[in-house]
């Protein structure tokens, strides 16, 4: 396992997060999809300790940079209105950035 670090930023409130996670050695060698689902299993199991609903509306890698952006929503529970964010995640930290 390594450690990705994602960014994500609410864009109705403007909040933000960082966060580091747990994934596959290979993971920046898979899909965008495949990356952003496995931050968001994070997010369930150590975040929000719960399932939550979410939608990508848009997503892109940069392999020669090796980060991947997202925009979409988060449905944290059943019938609570959509939190637009926009997700950056990469394979470095960019906490001394």
């Amino acid at each position: 396992m390594a450690t990705y670090f994602a960014r994500m930023l609410d864009g109705e409130t403007n909040g933000e997060g960082s966060y580091a996670f747990e994934g596959p050695d290979n993971l920046m060698g898979q899909t965008a999809d495949e990356i952003v689902s496995v931050f968001f299993e994070h997010v369930e199991r150590e975040v929000l300790k719960t399932h939550a609903d979410w939608e990508v509306n848009g997503v892109m890698k940069n392999k020669e940079r090796g980060i991947v952006t997202a925009i979409g929503s988060l449905i944290p529970e059943k019938d609570d209105r959509p939190l637009p964010f926009l997700l950056l995640i990469s394979d470095h930290s960019t906490a001394h950035a």
